[in-house]
């Protein structure tokens, strides 16, 4: 059987054989190799430790009150140890830092200006009461067409260029399948806005084949063409501000009747249709750029989602969004949207 005095020597040993250790460690690497070596589960110190039971019952405490002696001195080693490297390694930095360098400034990230834009633009409704949904890219016929009055016979159909994955299934052409989506489930009084990415078949330096969109609605008892004049009014004045003139021009839409093109006074010109004697290049002298379409509701709409429509009125808006951020922020072309370079959009930080 193992005597007492061997487990002694061999823990008093430890500290001697760790001292030296310690002694060649010059990196904190080499010091937790250390520390795992002799103070770890599978360590030196665990080694003697796990031999405390083969001693007699007399000698176990004589021992085990050793062993708590030696472990607590190896760790006392270690720390000091610690603490000299973190001196040496702070009166290094100290050597070497030159406080005539000049300092760093964090890159700091923003907002990408057509969510800056979506963002505005749904903070408004939201006020005014509206409420904001969000629903599928990929769409199926009936939500995005047939649910719209949009019949597959429609030519407004062509006018899309809609991008098919099947002869059903598509990727949405507009947000108004939102429309349909939240009427079925909801019941009026509803109000809602749905800001989403739309696709077509189109690219050039005013399309591009994925834009962002924003359709809305109103739909409740006495809703009237006045009732959409007046927040479409409001909106686009807390969007370009409250100068801005605004005219509503006949127009047609599949899913409302009577529609409406609404214009704006043009943000670059003031209206005037000239910038310094030169014609504006957004409103090509007309003082007005077209924003936003819009109308009340075809009541074919409402059969769609079983809503009464002797009782029930309402209108919807749709508008693009980089059309809107473009007049805001005075964009000439539409791709720098989408190029990502770092120096246009690090103007909207």
């Amino acid at each position: 059987m193992i005597s007492v005095q061997d487990i002694i020597q061999d823990l008093e040993g430890l500290i001697q054989e760790l001292e030296q250790s310690l002694g060649q460690a010059s990196s904190f690497q080499e010091l937790e190799k250390i520390r795992v070596e002799y103070l770890g589960r599978k360590g030196r110190l665990a080694q003697v430790m796990s031999r405390l039971p083969e001693l007699s019952k007399e000698d176990r405490p004589q021992a085990g009150k050793k062993a708590n002696e030696i472990k607590n001195k190896l760790h006392e080693l270690f720390e000091e140890k610690k603490e000299s490297l973190e001196e040496q390694k702070n009166r290094l930095d100290l050597a070497t830092f030159d406080p005539t360098i000049p300092g760093r400034n964090p890159d700091v990230g923003s907002l990408h200006p057509i969510t800056r834009v979506i963002e505005d633009i749904c903070s408004v409704f939201i006020q005014l009461g509206f409420d904001v949904v969000s629903g599928p890219e990929v769409e199926n016929d009936f939500y995005n067409f047939e649910a719209l009055n949009i019949p597959p016979e429609h030519p407004a159909r062509d006018m899309q260029d809609t991008l098919y994955i099947t002869d059903k299934i598509l990727l949405r052409t507009h947000t108004s399948p939102l429309q349909i989506r939240t009427m079925l489930k909801r019941k009026p009084p509803v109000a809602a806005v749905a800001p989403g990415k739309v696709y077509r078949r189109d690219s050039d330096l005013t399309h591009t084949p994925m834009f962002h969109q924003i359709e809305g609605f109103l739909v409740d008892t006495q809703v009237s063409m006045a009732d959409l004049r007046g927040t479409l009014t409001a909106f686009l004045h807390r969007i370009f501000g409250p100068k801005t003139r605004v005219r509503f021009r006949p127009s047609f839409f599949p899913f409302t009747e009577p529609s409406a093109e609404v214009d704006i006074s043009c943000v670059m010109c003031g209206g005037e249709g000239k910038i310094d004697g030169q014609t504006c290049r957004v409103c090509k002298e007309t003082g007005w750029v077209e924003i936003l379409g819009c109308g009340m509701i075809d009541p074919a709409v409402f059969a769609m989602v079983d809503y009464d429509p002797e009782k029930y009125s309402g209108f919807a808006f749709g508008l693009g969004v980089e059309r809107i951020a473009m007049l805001k922020y005075g964009i000439g072309d539409l791709r720098m949207f989408f190029e990502n370079d770092i120096r246009f959009l690090q103007q909207f930080v």
